[in-house]
């Protein structure tokens, strides 16, 4: 009986975690851009596009998802950070990358300071603000 409600517990917190991170994956595209596809806007003197206002570098980083043969990796970038699913798979993708970059920091914090601040932001000042709405907006830590 006792293995049985182990089992619930951690089947239950799986499930609550996957909504944690979908909350803050959310309350990040609504900073980002409304959580709309806006396209391309010039930041920090290099261009954020999409849904999440990733910038090239970053799509090479989480792996090109979408890119298409013989497609540009430009365009390839342009057409998924417009794209709600693969802008998405790109975020995931970078988290998952850099997430052992910040070992002590709970889910929706690391998963905003990486995306916001890059492999070193988990430890960076420039990322409290960016972190401190997000968490705002979920209440996730």
């Amino acid at each position: 009986m006792n293995k049985l409600f182990v089992t619930l517990f951690i089947a239950i917190s799986a499930v609550g975690i996957q909504f944690a991170a979908a909350d803050c994956y959310g309350c990040i595209c609504q900073h980002e851009s409304g959580c709309k596809p806006i396209g391309c806007e010039m930041d920090l003197g290099s261009l954020s596009c999409g849904y999440f206002q990733i910038k090239l570098p970053y799509y090479e980083d989480c792996g090109q998802p979408g890119k298409r043969n013989g497609e540009s990796t430009e365009d390839a970038w342009k057409r998924c950070s417009d794209d709600y699913t693969c802008a998405l798979t790109c975020v995931k993708n970078y988290i998952n990358r850099y997430a052992f970059e910040c070992p002590n920091k709970g889910e929706c914090e690391r998963i905003s300071r990486l995306h916001n601040g890059g492999p070193q932001g988990c430890s960076a000042a420039r990322t409290d603000v960016y972190w401190a709405a997000v968490k705002a907006c979920c209440g996730c830590s």
